[in-house]
């Protein structure tokens, strides 16, 4: 069987105690945008043609665990890939976590564990897969 195709790593995600101060360093220091703002709890910032989320740390279990990160996102180039890789993944025996699915932006993605027990995301975004157009202006 072929391996999907993968653009590599473009996303992370952290969790955060203090979601306003975050931002602030990503944004004012770093030159990062936001991309999209779901909930007061989280946060999605560009930075051309990746992506860093912040999550409150008072949201996930990475609060009682004292963990900084959520998982890493391995872009690929369509959404079909995403269901691809969930053929694949299985027909190698690596169970995941959550199936492929469309998220509330329109993104898709699934999620398995890797070595050490990381969080990894197969994800289908456009700003990460199909370039930066668009990407630093915020969605409401």
């Amino acid at each position: 069987m072929t391996r999907p195709a993968l653009l590599g790593i473009r996303h992370v995600a952290l969790w955060v105690g203090d979601l306003t101060a975050a931002e602030r360093f990503w944004t004012e220091i770093m030159g990062y945008a936001v991309e999209w703002r779901p909930d007061s709890d989280n946060v999605y910032l560009s930075g051309g043609q990746d992506n860093l989320a912040l999550h409150r740390r008072t949201t996930g279990p990475a609060a009682a665990e004292g963990s900084v990160l959520d998982h890493i996102g391995l872009a690929v180039p369509a959404a079909s890939d995403v269901d691809a890789w969930a053929v694949h993944l299985e027909a190698q025996a690596v169970p995941l976590k959550r199936a492929p699915r469309t998220h509330r932006d329109g993104s898709r993605s699934l999620y398995f564990e890797g070595p050490e027990k990381l969080l990894i995301q197969i994800i289908h975004h456009a700003p990460l897969s199909e370039g930066p157009a668009g990407a630093r202006q915020e969605r409401r």
